[in-house]
């Protein structure tokens, strides 16, 4: 069996696993490297060569820049923006929608587009009294159209960009996709304004995604945040330093709360002060004044209550709600409003669904606690034994927009994209640049931006790239070309792009966009080769078709990501689906060959 047919039953058999569906998409690119070096084409430095491609490490990079934006509060402070000025009217909503999402994507990835404006379209669509389902899948279908804006809007527009480079010596420019991505994105509004409507389901979905837009208000009303406290600091020539609690005199409406140690611990009721112990007490303002002045008290904190609302949720600080588990080291400790522990301080304790109010509590199972701290010292409650934190930290601090960090992510991604646009260096550079200034300026830790990447979509790329390289070597792409060209002979090269459209839309419903353009992209090059047109058109309608993944809601994870949120079903999506892939279409073997002539 000759090398091309060997390579094309290994891309027919990845295929095959793409649609089966019951492996990893990451398994099966290995699983390809594997049989591409097991039946000879490619030797054991080749098979794994995929995985130091520049074009993976951009791609990585790519997540950590978008990791960036939405943990600094960038994303959260356009979604704001859109649902405080696009009113309530479906169609300028929807309008609003799209366009935010498009132009989101081209810097934080379809993906990450859709995934940071979900809730606040949710919101939006709960506010304007319609169904998120006709506003969801519009979300998706334009953040896919929005990564045709720019060179970094998706790991296709680069495999096409280098695949260029690798032939002719010359890229993409990095605003040049818009070109073609602006008429795109023109059109799938339009599509999605005038046939939405009848094509989109006005289904309510069974579970929405969390609302953390009035978090704050929720927690202030749940926990009843009246009067607070104030923590005074006991000097040592207050009359208090040997004293028992129980022994302070207070006016009628103030009440002491408790006393705390230096080292942290809660004091007893009838243990003695001593100098430095910090004395908590709730009441008005005018009535603790002349307990702190006749006592020689140091007032370190005042009161955090519903009229606080900046100083308990902000850039800085953030609030949590705790749950005592069993077994805790918690259980049976005295705690009281005002406490602080592992650098956060108590605001409210409730047990059995009612707020405990100014006094002290033996913490027991089941027991809720309301904090308020620094957002590093709440972030690491998630981590603690002792506790379970009820709503992700993580998810709340990126409800606050324009975050402590915000202004330094926005001014790396200027920087990165800076990089990109006047091919000063390579992307993969660029990119690097981009993430290690995410972290050295501290918009994202180490271990966040670890997280932050899509290590699937790294090991699918990178399993691929060898397959790619197969088809190219083999001689498989000059078949599957030939047949291609033989199929449009006597055409013009309209017709070519034509059949390569159809072929990249076909694939790219069961696989991914990315999987589907490492494998056409041979043989569009040899295509363009074989029949004499010019490579550019070629690759760009390759860019274009595998991002037009619309029919189905596994084509892309955008598509996923609105699926349950918006309660669509498996055929829903190919009613507007078609109709946005015919306007591609159009645009795209009608637009292209004008910019990019053929010849």
């Amino acid at each position: 069996m000759s090398d091309a047919a060997v390579s094309l039953l290994v891309l027919g058999g990845v295929v095959g696993l793409f649609v089966w569906n019951r492996l990893s998409v990451g398994v099966v690119a290995i699983l390809a490297a594997l049989t591409l070096w097991a039946t000879g084409l490619v030797d054991a430095t080749a098979a794994v060569a995929g995985f130091g491609d520049p074009v993976v490490i951009f791609i990585a990079t790519l997540f950590v820049l978008s990791e960036g934006l939405e943990s600094s509060g960038v994303t959260a402070w356009a979604g704001q923006l859109l649902v405080n000025s696009a009113g309530t009217r479906r169609g300028p909503l929807l309008v609003a929608v799209m366009l935010l999402s498009a132009l989101m994507a081209a810097f934080v990835t379809p993906n990450g587009a859709a995934a940071a404006l979900l809730p606040v379209v949710v919101l939006a669509a709960r506010r304007s009294r319609q169904a998120p389902a006709q506003l969801l899948m519009p979300l998706a279908f334009a953040a896919s159209a929005g990564a045709l804006l720019v060179l970094s809007g998706s790991t296709v527009n680069v495999i096409v960009s280098d695949a260029l480079a690798d032939a002719t010596g010359e890229r993409f420019g990095f605003f040049e996709f818009a070109l073609v991505g602006a008429p795109l994105v023109a059109v799938t509004v339009a599509v999605a304004v005038t046939l939405g409507p009848r094509l989109l389901p006005e289904r309510q979905p069974d579970v929405v995604p969390a609302d953390f837009s009035d978090h704050l208000g929720t927690l202030v009303e749940h926990y009843r945040l009246e009067r607070g406290f104030f923590r005074a600091r006991v000097r040592a020539s207050s009359d208090l330093v040997g004293a028992a609690l129980g022994d302070v005199a207070a006016p009628d409406d103030v009440v002491v709360l408790g006393v705390q140690h230096p080292d942290g611990r809660p004091g007893g009721v009838e243990e003695v002060i001593a100098a430095d112990d910090v004395l908590v007490v709730s009441g008005p303002s005018d009535a603790v004044a002349p307990l702190v002045a006749a006592h020689d008290l140091d007032v370190v904190a005042t009161p955090l209550t519903r009229h606080t609302r900046e100083a308990l949720l902000g850039r800085e600080v953030g609030v949590a709600e705790l749950v005592v588990p069993p077994r805790s080291a918690l259980v049976g400790r005295r705690v009281f409003p005002g406490l602080r522990f592992a650098d956060v301080s108590v605001l409210s304790v409730r047990r059995l669904g009612l707020p405990r109010g100014a006094r002290a509590t033996e913490l027991a199972e089941g027991d809720m606690l309301l904090v308020h701290g620094t957002w590093p010292a709440v972030e690491a409650l998630s981590g603690s034994d002792d506790v379970l934190v009820v709503d992700d930290p993580d998810l709340v601090r990126r409800s606050v927009p324009l975050g402590a960090t915000a202004w330094r992510a926005v001014a790396v991604l200027a920087v990165t994209v800076g990089l990109l646009a006047s091919g000063l260096v390579p992307p993969a550079v660029a990119g690097l640049v981009g993430a290690v200034g995410m972290v050295l300026l501290r918009v994202v830790r180490p271990a966040q931006a670890y997280r932050a990447v899509s290590w699937q979509t790294v090991v699918l790329v990178g399993g691929l790239i060898p397959l790619s390289t197969a088809i190219s070597t083999s001689g498989a792409a000059d078949l599957v070309a030939g047949y291609l060209v033989d199929l449009v002979a006597g055409g013009d090269a309209r017709l070519l792009l034509t059949a390569l459209f159809v072929l990249t839309l076909v694939l790219g419903q069961v696989v991914s966009n990315t999987a589907t353009v490492l494998i056409v992209v041979p043989i569009a090059v040899a295509a363009a080769q074989e029949s004499g047109v010019a490579l550019a058109p070629v690759l760009m309608l390759v860019a274009v078709a595998g991002a037009a993944s619309f029919l189905t809601p596994i084509a892309t994870p955008a598509n996923m990501i609105v699926m349950n949120p918006a309660g669509y079903r498996f055929g829903d999506y190919w009613k507007l689906g078609l109709a946005t892939t015919a306007a591609w279409f159009v645009v795209a073997v009608g637009l292209i060959p004008l910019v990019w002539p053929t010849g």
